[in-house]
């Protein structure tokens, strides 16, 4: 059994907003007369939430609040969240940039960690000499260093510059050599932020393909965040999302990356806005409704991979127009990919009255293959170019499962082990004997 290396136990961290030393020292002092006290802190307890997006009551806020979770040795964790959500903060803290406000981190082994371009390096300083300068931080023996910094510099890619400031480096080289030393320092835990979306995309498959690696062979930790859900979901083992500094959901990272694009909201199979003044549209036409249903019409948003279903869009032109709107289905699989886009074959220039409209779409058994699907809605007219009048992205989510119980399921002769790719019909096969 794998050894815990990270153990975070009800970990927060708390901020204050506006400017820094605006009525700090009396705050600074009745924190230290309840310390003195043995009392808790006065001010965690008027802390609010982070999001973001509203306006607060109070100056301090939650960053992170109540985190828990492990790590083993060999683990690959990514952490999902929006922008704010706490994602940045939770490295700090795990690289011991910062201290948590409450709980406690437990980490065993050495740390690399690369949180924003420049890292770790002095601007001064060569590439050569920032090179040796991180490995000493990480406590490794300038031997140790000498022995793995020719691999360093050839998967950098930078040599030619190797001996410059790096001041003079561009973000890109910066992170190129940045990842090359933290990945080849051979530290027990790597920690790698948004940042590889600096380098170009030969780098980022260089990137992934060596913490692949450093995961599958040398059975080291990664901690990767990340906006690419690809990423996320190609190279961790295991994903969590983050909320305004809540954890909303910590499992296999498939499943992390679904629940994050939809909202955490698993079984979206209806979505109805009949009822608001302000529904989504323009002056040609207004969504009012969308649904997912079997052939015997129930709503639901799971099917057996040997069911047939529909989806349905309910929409309204709100003027007579000379132009023939075009509704149109938007598929993507779990990792925000497209797997196609459906629309009827009509008469585009076929002049149409106002009013409710309709439409569906006929999915049919055994064409999507067993996993976590979305589907966005939209409605365009095409003349003189495309004007779009709505389109809701994962509007809908789909669950393809496979009962090996129901023999409506079997859809792949009698292979019953997992099967790759995103769609997964039936063909015609003709099988003949020639001698």
């Amino acid at each position: 059994m794998s050894e815990t290396v990270i153990q975070v136990n009800n970990l927060s961290k708390q901020y204050r907003l506006g400017q820094i030393g605006t009525g700090s020292l009396a705050h600074d002092v009745n924190r230290w007369w309840h310390r003195m006290r043995g009392k808790e802190d006065p001010y965690l307890k008027i802390g609010e939430e982070n999001d973001r997006t509203k306006q607060g009551n109070s100056e301090y806020v939650w960053a992170l609040e109540n985190i828990n979770f492990d790590l083993k040795q060999g683990d690959v964790l990514g952490i999902i969240g929006r922008n704010g959500a706490g994602k940045s903060t939770l490295l700090k803290i795990l690289s011991k940039v910062t201290q948590p406000t409450t709980g406690t981190v437990k980490i065993k082994g050495r740390i690399a960690s690369l949180l924003e371009v420049g890292t770790g390096f002095h601007p001064e300083l060569s590439g050569r000499e920032n090179i040796f300068l991180n490995g000493a931080i990480l406590g490794m023996t300038k031997a140790e260093v000498k022995r793995k910094f020719d691999e360093i510099v050839d998967f950098a890619g930078i040599e030619r510059y190797i001996d410059t400031p790096v001041k003079r480096y561009s973000s890109g080289m910066y992170v190129r050599l940045a990842f090359a030393v933290a990945a080849f320092l051979e530290p027990e835990i790597l920690i790698i932020d948004e940042v590889l979306a600096v380098g170009d995309a030969e780098f980022q498959k260089k990137c992934l393909g060596k913490m692949k690696d450093v995961s599958d062979k040398d059975g080291r930790t990664v901690i990767f965040v990340s906006h690419s859900m690809p990423m996320i979901a190609s190279l961790c083992h295991r994903g969590i999302i983050l909320k305004n500094g809540r954890l909303l959901y910590d499992g296999a990272s498939s499943t992390a990356v679904h629940n994050y694009q939809n909202g955490g909201n698993e079984d979206s199979g209806f979505l109805d806005f009949s009822k608001q003044s302000k529904k989504p549209g323009d002056h040609l036409a207004e969504l009012e409704q969308a649904w997912i249903q079997d052939l015997n019409d129930n709503i639901k948003s799971e099917f057996d991979i040997g069911e047939s279903f529909k989806i349905v869009m309910k929409y309204r032109l709100i003027s007579k127009t000379p132009l023939g709107p075009i509704p149109n289905f938007h598929f993507f699989d779990q990792f925000g990919q497209y797997v196609f886009v459906s629309a009827p074959h009509m008469n585009q220039n076929t002049e149409t009255n106002r009013g409710e409209y309709v439409t569906e779409c006929l999915i049919p058994s055994n064409f999507l293959n067993v996993g976590h699907f979305s589907v966005g809605v939209a409605l365009t007219f095409h003349h003189a170019g495309i004007h779009v009048s709505f389109y809701e992205q994962h509007a809908l989510n789909i669950t393809i499962i496979e009962n090996m119980n129901n023999s409506v399921s079997r859809s792949t002769s009698n292979y019953g082990g997992e099967i790759p790719g995103v769609v997964r019909p039936i063909f015609n096969w003709n099988i003949r004997k020639t001698l």
